[in-house]
């Protein structure tokens, strides 16, 4: 029952799977060096792969964790049971400088569609226990998935409320969808506390961008969100640079506008997100840069394409603003996949044989008019702002076959229900797919149910059917016949305490595209006491 594996000296020097006999020394801790707790991810019928970092001093200024230059063996089991008197699986990962000690063990040999707990040991240091489970196998029978997905947590913005309710949920597994760090403090949003300025101030250098995640990693609501399951992760914008795109910065005006220095930041920026992250050794950034489109296939119910619309799309047309009149948007040649990439994705569409095919997607795709006018005002960072890659991917979905296409997506600290269509030019044009827009954890402050853009939003977008802007996440259970989409949300975030409730539930019908109201709540507007609902205007009820 025990599997020791063993790997060349490149997986090592990254902490990626099990090293040789030879064991490096593990100096005498003066405290904890597991502060930012466990992970495990990108999960396979029979493996996952497990993540820590070695950091007993997560804020010291250098980004070292307060680790010392040398490295540091580090152990890990993998049980059946939570007192580990079952283990079926250990082996040990050499934790180096280069990446800021932190370790990506691939566990691999284990039983599918099973549940397992693991744990690191540094020394005579034991780190928290954390539960993973791998999938079903690939086309095998599989009755249910019930997944949440979340983005947008900007620390400064608010409490982690949300993610202590996640961690409670029953799920199987969790889809970050990006913007898992800011790259500075945007807003600040918590009651009773200051930030220093290296957390203000933005992070330009690999130092600076560990400590950021060193800041969001040592909340304990997301570590708990983390060790209660495994997660599949991408990036938006703001783990580089706000709004960036491919080899060109964001909005800010600094030295790193300059092409070089930009290229040297993004790098670092991919670093420091592998080393915080449950990634595989196939996610290492390279000099090309960090391949995040990966699929994940849960039997034959679901799979999981997870796409990176930041990496290789054409500069945003027209500031990347929301703007009328903009005509670059219709170019052809602009993209926001890049050729290879959606090449790969519609060749998904036409090989996979599952019943539901779920798109990871960071930047809105269905057309979100700003304007209840006659003008069409739309953000061309989105999907809007690349239509030829729009209209191909949905165009291509109808094509081969797409059974039910879902899009899942982040960014907007919203909560939006929408209907995709093949083209929005064409006003017969049928809906082809379904979108539901996660809100944010706390970007954006304590938020609301409804306010001036929502009413504005869907006075102009007839295939917008729900809008919601408090904090929270999406909770999803799926089987052969039924998609259920819950919108999880929180009544603030600003101190600490916040309840969770269902503030509406839509529905996708097996091969009827297109998203149903399930249920809402007709009143009262505020929760009565006990009660899991809150009301507030929906299409249906404006």
């Amino acid at each position: 029952m025990l599997r020791f594996g063993a790997a060349g000296s490149a997986a090592v020097l990254v902490g990626a799977s099990a090293a040789s006999s030879g064991r490096f020394r593990t100096p005498r801790w003066s405290a904890d060096p597991f502060t930012l707790g466990v992970a495990s991810g990108d999960p396979t019928p029979d493996g996952v792969v497990l993540w820590t970092r070695l950091a007993p001093d997560p804020f010291a200024p250098d980004g070292h964790g307060g680790m010392m230059n040398h490295p540091v063996t580090v152990d890990y089991e993998v049980a059946d049971d939570e007192l580990f008197h079952r283990v079926v699986a250990r082996g040990s990962a050499v934790a180096t400088r280069d990446l800021a000690h932190s370790v990506h063990p691939e566990v691999n040999g284990l039983a599918p569609d099973r549940w397992y707990y693991y744990r690191f040991r540094a020394g005579s240091v034991i780190s928290p226990i954390g539960r993973t489970r791998t999938a079903p196998p690939h086309g095998q029978p599989t009755a249910r998935m019930r997944f949440a997905f979340a983005s947008c947590q900007s620390w400064s913005s608010g409490y982690y409320t949300a993610y202590e309710h996640l961690a409670q949920e029953d799920l199987d597994l969790v889809v970050h969808l990006g913007d898992y760090i800011y790259e500075r403090a945007w807003v600040q949003g918590r009651q009773g506390l200051s930030l220093g300025t290296e957390f203000q101030d933005e992070a330009v250098d690999l130092p600076t961008y560990r400590l950021r995640y060193a800041l969001y990693k040592a909340e304990q609501p997301l570590r708990d969100a983390h060790a209660a399951f495994p997660w599949l992760v991408t990036m938006d914008d703001h783990e580089v640079d706000n709004n960036w795109a491919a080899g060109s910065p964001g909005l800010g005006i600094d030295v790193h506008m300059i092409p070089a220095l930009f290229r040297r930041r993004r790098a670092a920026a991919f670093q420091a997100m592998y080393e915080h992250q449950p990634l595989r050794l196939a996610q290492l950034p390279r000099r090309s840069g960090m391949r995040l489109h990966r699929r994940y296939r849960f039997g034959d119910l679901a799979e999981i394409t997870m796409l990176d619309t930041r990496q290789y799309r054409t500069p945003q047309a027209c500031g990347g603003n929301v703007t009328a009149g903009c005509g670059d948007r219709f170019d052809p040649d602009r993209t926001i996949l890049g050729a290879a990439q959606r090449d790969w994705l519609l060749d998904g569409f036409a090989s996979s044989p599952a019943r539901w095919q779920i798109v990871g997607n960071q930047v809105g795709m269905s057309q979100t008019d700003s304007d209840p006018g006659p003008d069409l005002a739309v953000s061309t960072d989105s999907w809007d702002g690349y239509v030829a890659d729009r209209n191909t991917v949905l165009g291509a979905a109808s094509d081969r076959g797409v059974r039910n296409l879902v899009v899942i997506t982040g960014d907007r600290h919203q909560n939006h229900a929408a209907h995709l269509r093949r083209d929005y030019a064409d006003p017969e044009s049928p809906v082809v797919a379904s979108e539901f827009t996660g809100t944010s954890i706390t970007s954006g402050g304590d938020g609301a149910d409804m306010n001036d853009t929502g009413r504005r939003l869907l006075a102009a977008n007839p295939d917008l059917e729900f809008f919601n802007a408090q904090r929270g996440y999406v909770r999803v259970e799926l089987d052969h016949g039924l998609w259920r989409n819950d919108f999880r949300v929180v009544p603030y975030i600003r101190r600490t305490g916040a309840p969770i409730h269902t503030r509406a539930s839509f529905v996708v019908q097996d091969g009827v595209p297109g998203v149903r109201e399930a249920w809402r709540p007709e009143a009262p507007a505020e929760p009565m006491p006990g009660s899991d609902i809150v009301a507030g205007p929906t299409r249906g009820t404006r």
